[in-house]
């Protein structure tokens, strides 16, 4: 069972991000401030949630949590600062877009880079462990994905629509095919 809170505070706010390891796509993020008495029933690391499960939750974190809001850092942006410190980049964004302002952050994983005026908590496996990580997370993924499925759209043949630019057998099978796009992460070892 996923705990609610780890400051105790009502305004705790949780974050994740999706696509760090991807050989293609922005990284996006998510905060999450969710209700004290928030509950759904399947809600986990979206990693362990099925599809239909991570839409549905999804739905259900928008419309019940007290704020949330997903960002995103662009290709130039990774290659520029690297692929954690744009996975920070896209948190404090998400984190400065809320509608309300937290008082505590946190952040799935061992690392963050400190918010300006926020203090943090990091969690390894937070996506497991509290409802906050794991709503943003579910929001990360789900955001990223339909992103990487329009992507699909303009460049069939990459499978991103299954891998959502992922490094499976298949995407790389593609890139050394096709050749790489203007959305890989030419830094990244493609093959």
């Amino acid at each position: 069972m996923l705990l609610s809170s780890f400051s105790g505070q009502p305004l705790e706010a949780g974050l994740d991000e999706a696509g760090r390891g991807c050989l293609a796509g922005p990284v996006f993020a998510a905060a999450v401030i969710l209700p004290p008495d928030f509950s759904c029933a399947y809600l986990n690391d979206s990693k362990q949630m099925t599809a239909r499960r991570r839409d549905r939750a999804r739905e259900q974190i928008c419309r019940e949590a007290v704020a949330w809001a997903v960002a995103e850092a662009s290709l130039a942006e990774i290659a520029e600062l690297n692929i954690a410190q744009a996975s920070y980049l896209a948190m404090h964004r998400a984190v400065d877009a809320l509608a309300v302002q937290p008082t505590h952050l946190i952040v799935d994983g061992n690392r963050f880079k400190r918010h300006s005026t926020l203090p943090h908590t990091c969690h390894i496996g937070g996506d497991g462990k509290f409802q906050s990580i794991a709503a943003a997370s579910v929001l990360a993924k789900t955001f990223r994905d339909e992103r990487m499925h329009a992507l699909a759209a303009e460049y069939p043949g990459y499978q991103w629509e299954q891998n959502a630019g992922y490094p499976t057998a298949q995407h790389r099978a593609a890139i050394r095919a096709l050749g790489p796009t203007k959305h890989h992460r030419m830094g990244f070892r493609l093959l």
